[in-house]
């Protein structure tokens, strides 16, 4: 079913266990509450729900602070249903953003979803102009027959697990202490494009272009990848960055080279997790000390991905 319904799984007249939210990356923090919301919905004998939206309410209400998320809509679905609930994505518009709160949770926690118990993080707010609260909700659940849990933040090394923490760390290079946040490594999906064609020319070493559907790339450099393509998952070394050693003035571009591999990859559609940084991007006095350099990165990949070599 597309997005304005409820993913297969769902049994529309049965009481949910639901929480409601952006849920940009499915990290840490998200994963608390999604745990609470299969805990409680096993004890209730409910279904597992999440609500949340597309586009992102950011988007729609302030599109110009541009903001770059960690997730693409499938993959957030995707990641969501793997975890074991079902999805309902919600159109979202000026018009629903100016719905009053009480409407909302008659609506949607009452009539639509036939809410038996409602999760949500501690500082959830609601409605137009953000006006309903937990205390709101709380009474209203009274009314309508559901009662409300409350998650608290969740800290790594006492530091609170956000979005806007990861996508601050993807953006400085801190890749590992992103991947510490999501709970897994971040990951792009997107179509093999034609590319300038040097790294096989001239490096012997072939790449595939890949034009991101995700917001956000990782800072420039190299990287040790799993490239994901039909259901298989294959080692490589990605560059993002302007490739300076060939005086680029180019905007940021993802190629990734498979290790072992040989074949063609033009035109279709991959996932690339990056799973460690291994350096910077930088400029080359030669084209000779650049495949060198690339070389000694593959090794490098290698062993970072516990491959033989």
């Amino acid at each position: 079913m597309g997005k304005h319904g409820l993913y297969p799984g769902h049994d529309p007249s049965s009481r949910t266990v639901v929480t409601v939210g952006n849920f940009d990356g499915v990290h840490l923090g998200h994963r608390a509450i999604l745990s609470l919301v299969l805990k409680r919905a096993q004890e209730l004998e409910c279904q597992p729900l999440v609500l949340t939206f597309d586009p992102h309410p950011l988007k729609v209400l302030n599109p110009e602070a541009q903001l770059r998320l960690l997730t693409t809509p499938a993959q957030k679905v995707e990641l969501l249903k793997s975890a074991g609930v079902s999805v309902l994505v919600v159109p979202f518009t000026k018009e629903f953003a100016a719905i009053p709160a009480q409407e909302f949770v008659r609506n949607y926690f009452g009539e639509r979803l036939k809410a038996r118990e409602v999760v949500v993080g501690h500082d959830y707010r609601f409605g137009s102009k953000r006006t309903g609260d937990i205390e709101l909700l709380k009474e209203m659940g009274q009314t309508l027959g559901f009662t409300v849990q409350v998650v608290w933040a969740v800290e790594l090394d006492s530091v609170v697990v956000s979005s806007s923490l990861i996508r601050a760390m993807l953006r400085l290079g801190k890749l590992d202490e992103a991947n510490r946040l999501l709970g897994r490594d971040y990951g792009v999906t997107g179509q093999v494009v034609a590319g300038k064609g040097r790294g096989a020319k001239l490096l012997g070493v072939p790449t595939a272009n890949i034009l991101p559907e995700n917001d956000l790339l990782p800072a420039s450099g190299i990287y040790a990848v799993l490239v994901t393509r039909d259901g298989e998952h294959l080692p490589g070394v990605a560059n993002i960055g302007t490739c300076p050693t060939f005086d680029n003035q180019e905007e940021m571009t993802l190629e990734v080279h498979l290790l072992g591999f040989d074949g063609d990859l033009y035109g279709e559609r991959l996932q690339v997790d990056f799973v460690a940084r291994l350096r910077e991007e930088r400029r080359f006095p030669s084209i000779d000390e650049l495949a060198s350099q690339i070389r000694a990165d593959m090794d490098a990949a290698r062993q970072v991905l516990g491959q033989a070599r």
